[in-house]
């Protein structure tokens, strides 16, 4: 076990010091014009990814808000159980996504898709569509980065062996807290307008 530790961690490790930095400020970029057009972003996700994805969204809206450093309005589209299996049960799994965004999502909104192959048909189907209403697409991705990555304006990519779920997973949930760990970081303490209580 120690050694499979071991060597988990060095992976991690050698996974983080790989990555293109600067594509962080690209996404913070996007983040923060959607607040000046007081637009919208939508996050998608399948299994690890879509507890990623409401992870994300909460950090970045009411994690945010309470705080008074942003308020973005952000939705994770895979947290609506009764929606997503409606829309699979009647249509099909591909179309969990793409039928919420449906003559819903605007080209000033911004959609973040999370897949560690890329390929996820209900991911692409989504993002094809945000893309031809010309939304900005942050795609999040793994292994290869399949199709998804094609599609990215702009891509966050974790380059691994096919399967590396968890490497990668691991690092998608770093970006999202490097994200609100910044945000923090750039507002001086205050006292809250709302009681937040800090715990271990």
């Amino acid at each position: 076990m120690k050694e499979f530790v071991e060597l988990y961690i060095e992976n991690l490790r050698k996974i983080l010091l790989s990555l293109d930095i600067s594509v962080i400020e690209n996404i913070k970029n996007a983040i923060n014009k959607t607040e000046e057009l007081n637009s919208k972003i939508y996050i998608i996700g399948n299994g690890g990814s879509a507890a990623t994805a409401s992870h994300m969204a909460n950090d970045l809206s009411i994690g945010l808000k309470i705080r008074e450093i942003k308020n973005l309005d952000v939705e994770s589209l895979s947290d609506n159980s009764s929606v997503c299996t409606a829309i699979a049960n009647d249509i099909g799994y591909e179309n969990i996504f793409y039928a919420q965004l449906k003559h819903k999502i605007k080209k000033e909104d911004l959609l973040i898709a999370i897949s560690c192959s890329g390929n996820s048909i209900n991911i692409v189907k989504a993002t094809t569509y945000a893309k031809e209403v010309g939304t900005t697409i942050v795609g999040i991705t793994g292994f290869s980065g399949g199709k998804l990555k094609e599609l990215s304006d702009i891509n966050f990519h974790v380059e691994t062996p096919k399967g590396e779920y968890g490497l990668v997973e691991d690092v998608h949930m770093i970006l999202d807290h490097i994200l609100y760990s910044y945000y923090v970081s750039q507002k001086p303490k205050t006292k809250y307008n709302y009681t937040v209580e800090e715990h271990d």
